[in-house]
C-alpha cells in the first residue's frame, strides 16, 4: 500500500490552485505544513478544512504539506480527496456545501449556440467563466486533461458543479472515452450536471451504456437525468450518425469533432473546410431527421476573428445550431452570427401573435395564413422571440405593436 501521494498544481503561473502532499504515519496526529500567501487571513480555515477532510476519511496520523496559490475551499477539498484516494481504497466523498444550485435547469430545445470548453483540472479558468455568457460551459475531463491528472480532475469538476455560479449557462461535462468515461459519470452525475458530452462516439450502443448508468445512478433520486450530446469524431461515427442520434431519448444534440475526424481520414483540416463538408452535412441531416440539434466543431484559431465569423456563418448556412469555442473572446462573435435575422424574428412574432390571439378567442385550431401551427412550431418561435429580447433586437412590448388583422 502507498504511504505517500501528491495531487494538485503549484508554480509561478498557477493561480487559484494548490498542491497537497500526504504522508501517512503511525503516530503523531495530523501535522500540517502550509505555504500560502494568504496564510495570515485564511491559514486557520485551511488547516481546519484539512483536519475535517482527514477525519472524514478516517486518517488519524499523517504529515500534510500544502503549497497554496489562492485555492478556494472546494479546490482544496478536491485535491485532498484525490490524494487520499491514491493511498486507500475508500468510496467516502468529502463534499463541499451546495451553493446556488437547485438541480438541472436546462431544457431539450434551449439555444446552444456557444459552448465554452474549460480544462477540468484548471480551477482558475472555471471561477468567472459565467460572466462571458456562453450558452453552455463544458468542464472537460478528456483531451484538455493530462492522463496522469484525470483522476484528480473528476473531484475538481464535481466540486465545481456544486459551488460555482455559472450565471445561467448550461452545466456540461465532457467525459472520457468509454470505458473510462463510466467512472467520470459515477463521480459527477449526482451533483447537478445538465448535459454529458460523450466523445469518440461511433456506435449507438455507447450512448445506451451511458443511459443505463444514468438510470442506475438516479435510483432513489427525484432529479432529472442529464441530457446527452454524442461527439462524432471518426469516419465510422459519421456513417452511423443517424443511428447514434436516435439511440436515446435523452440525446438533445450531437456534435462533430473535426480535429480527430480529419486525422482519422488522413487529411489536414483547412480553413475552407472542404475536406469535412461531407461529414458535416451528413451529421446535420442525421440530427434534423432525429429531431435534435446539430452542433459544429470548434474554431481553433482564437486570434482570427474574421475567420471565426466566416466559419460560423457557414455553419449556420449548413444547418448547424451552434459551435464550440475555446476562448471567451469567441463567444460574442458566435452569438452575433447565430442571432436570428429580422426575417426570422418577424416570422416568429407572427406565429406567437397568432397563437395568443387564437387562445384568447377560444379557438382550438391555430393557423397563420393557409398553414396550421402546431405546438413545436410555437415553442420554437417563442424561443426565437426570447433570444431576440435578450439581445435587445425587439422591444418587450412588441406584441402591442402588432397590426390587428
Amino acid at each position: 500500500m502507498k504511504t505517500q501521494s501528491v495531487c494538485g498544481n503549484f508554480g509561478p503561473r498557477i493561480r487559484s490552485d494548490c498542491e497537497i502532499s500526504i504522508r501517512l504515519a503511525d503516530s503523531g496526529g495530523i501535522q500540517i505544513d502550509l505555504e500560502s500567501k494568504v496564510e495570515r487571513l485564511h491559514g486557520i480555515s485551511i488547516r481546519n478544512l484539512i483536519h475535517d477532510g482527514l477525519n472524514t476519511f478516517g486518517i488519524p496520523d499523517a504529515q500534510i504539506m500544502i503549497r497554496d496559490s489562492g485555492a478556494l475551499p472546494f479546490v482544496i477539498s478536491a485535491r485532498l480527496e484525490a490524494a487520499v484516494r491514491l493511498l486507500k481504497d475508500d468510496t467516502t466523498e468529502f463534499l463541499p456545501e451546495m451553493i446556488n444550485q437547485t438541480g438541472p435547469s436546462s431544457s431539450r430545445d434551449q439555444f446552444r449556440f456557444s459552448r465554452l470548453y474549460l480544462p477540468g483540472n484548471t480551477p482558475s479558468m472555471m471561477l468567472n467563466a459565467g460572466i462571458h455568457k456562453p450558452n453552455g460551459i463544458i468542464l472537460d475531463l478528456e483531451d484538455s486533461v493530462a492522463p496522469q491528472k484525470k483522476h484528480e480532475a473528476r473531484y475538481l469538476v464535481r466540486n465545481a458543479l456544486r459551488q460555482i455560479d455559472f450565471m445561467g449557462a448550461e452545466r456540461m461535462v465532457r467525459i472520457n472515452q468509454l470505458p473510462d468515461g463510466i467512472e467520470d459519470v459515477k463521480c459527477i452525475v449526482p451533483h447537478f450536471v445538465d448535459l454529458i458530452l460523450l466523445p469518440k462516439c461511433e456506435h449507438p450502443e455507447q450512448v445506451q451504456i451511458i443511459e443505463k448508468e444514468l438510470h442506475r445512478l438516479s435510483e432513489g433520486h427525484t432529479t432529472n437525468l442529464p441530457w446527452i450530446m454524442p461527439i462524432i469524431e471518426s469516419a465510422l461515427g459519421i456513417e452511423n450518425a443517424f443511428e447514434i442520434a436516435r439511440a436515446s431519448k435523452y440525446i438533445v444534440a450531437m456534435a462533430v469533432g473535426l480535429e480527430d475526424y480529419t486525422a482519422d481520414i488522413g487529411v489536414q483540416r483547412t480553413l475552407s473546410g472542404h475536406e469535412s463538408h461531407y461529414a458535416r452535412t451528413r451529421l446535420v441531416n442525421a440530427c434534423k431527421a432525429a429531431g435534435i440539434q446539430p452542433i459544429d466543431s470548434v474554431f481553433s484559431d482564437v486570434s482570427d476573428q474574421d475567420g471565426l465569423t466566416s466559419s460560423v456563418m457557414e455553419s449556420k448556412a449548413l444547418g448547424f445550431e451552434g459551435v464550440g469555442c475555446i476562448h471567451p473572446r469567441q463567444i460574442p462573435v458566435i452569438h452575433e452570427a447565430f442571432q436570428p435575422s429580422s426575417a426570422e424574428i418577424e416570422k416568429a412574432q407572427k406565429v406567437v401573435y397568432a397563437y395568443e390571439k387564437a387562445n384568447k378567442q377560444g379557438l382550438g385550431v391555430v393557423s397563420l395564413g393557409t398553414k396550421m401551427i402546431d405546438a413545436p412550431v410555437v415553442k420554437r418561435a417563442q424561443q426565437t422571440i426570447n433570444l431576440a429580447l435578450q439581445l435587445q433586437l425587439i422591444r418587450s412590448d412588441w406584441m402591442d405593436q402588432m397590426p390587428n388583422e
